[in-house]
């Protein structure tokens, strides 16, 4: 079982700064951890995810260049810088936990899952 829990969110204007932090029980050195989030009245989206080992990243186009993922195992936390960020960034971001890193992009495949956090980019 792991127990995840997301904070981080609030409300920044566009091109501000934010970082996410999702912190795990469990056996999260095990897992492979994903962000995802679902805007207004849209559906939920992948976002990024980070391998067990931290050694290997994916993320959505629309957030290359500008989001990183990170993790760090001494303190079961994971992280998601966000920069530059845009008013269609605005979402709910939720973090997720899986087995392996296939599918890392595919909400049916991973198991776990925090409460989210609001994200709130204004013009």
């Amino acid at each position: 079982q792991v127990r995840l829990v997301e904070s981080g969110g609030g409300l920044v204007q566009a091109g501000g700064s934010l970082r996410l932090s999702c912190a795990a029980s469990g056996r999260f050195s095990a897992y492979t951890m994903g962000w995802f989030r679902r805007a207004p009245e849209k559906e939920r989206e992948f976002v990024a995810a980070i391998s067990w080992s931290g050694y290997s990243t994916s993320y959505t186009d629309s957030v290359k260049g500008r989001f990183t993922i990170s993790r760090d195992g001494g303190k079961n936390t994971m992280y998601l810088q966000m920069n530059s960020l845009k008013p269609e960034d605005t979402a709910v971001y939720y973090c997720a936990a899986k087995d392996g890193y296939s599918d890392y992009d595919a909400q049916h495949a991973y198991d776990y899952w925090g409460q989210g956090t609001q994200v709130t980019v204004s013009s």
